[in-house]
């Protein structure tokens, strides 16, 4: 996720929730926890933020209280962070989830790859899968982004023509029903669908071998077991889907 993309929420938020949007993304994702009122600014820039050489950026840190704190200084510019009630208070603007940063980068991820979707249904399973995201639902997101991945390769491969995508499925599995649409796949196994992809060259062995372990992770966790996967692990499984499918 990009910082225009981090901040475009915020277009018509004040210049102090712009400007403590920069400073939590310059910190959570480039891991500069430091920064002058012009490293700011030059975030500002970065941003595309409409008049961001106005600015008065020391004027607005100064005013905003206990949401940033002036630990020292680069030379005889003054450097600011953020505190803890800034944190919160950039989370609180943006509708970030208070817990790992690889949440966080999945919220922005598949906010990028829902915007550039055409298929509805796929946007609903990666907004459903968001909204899983927002309370810490890891089993259900870790399903519901399979759902739309599986069903993008599924489109991908129909757009080949239906004879090359059923000679394919077949030869994987010889008992498979004939499919012309997507909603054809409801007979087929994922695993064959996985299979028949790599035949019609839209995965290569890698691709088709990483989404197989990911396929392994859905089935865990959509089936009634005491499987419990982490934050890190769930976000390795959608980097690996939007990676491989969406990007």
């Amino acid at each position: 996720m990009t910082l225009i993309e981090f901040i475009a929420p915020l277009s018509k938020g004040t210049h102090q929730d712009r400007i403590l949007a920069v400073m939590y993304y310059r910190e959570r994702y480039e891991h500069v926890t430091s920064l002058t009122a012009d490293d700011i600014r030059q975030g500002l820039k970065r941003a595309r933020v409409k008049g961001w050489s106005k600015v008065n950026v020391a004027d607005v840190l100064s005013r905003s209280g206990a949401l940033v704190d002036a630990p020292g200084l680069s030379g005889r510019a003054r450097l600011w962070n953020l505190t803890d009630s800034g944190h919160e208070r950039v989370r609180e603007l943006l509708g970030l989830p208070s817990a790992d940063v690889e949440i966080e980068l999945d919220v922005g991820s598949l906010e990028g790859v829902a915007g550039r979707l055409t298929d509805e249904q796929v946007r609903e399973y990666l907004a459903e899968a968001l909204k899983c995201l927002q309370v810490g639902a890891l089993r259900a997101r870790v399903v519901f982004v399979w759902s739309g991945a599986i069903r993008t390769i599924q489109s991908e491969m129909l757009a080949q023509g239906s004879p090359a995508v059923n000679a394919a499925l077949q030869k994987h599995d010889p008992k498979a029903r004939h499919v012309s649409r997507p909603d054809d796949f409801a007979h087929i196994k994922d695993a064959t669908t996985l299979l028949a992809a790599k035949e019609l060259g839209l995965l290569d062995k890698n691709e088709k071998d990483t989404l197989e372990e990911a396929l392994g992770l859905r089935n865990r966790c959509g089936h009634p077991t005491k499987y419990r996967p982490g934050p890190k692990k769930v976000s390795a499984f959608i980097e690996d889907a939007v990676s491989i499918v969406f990007g």
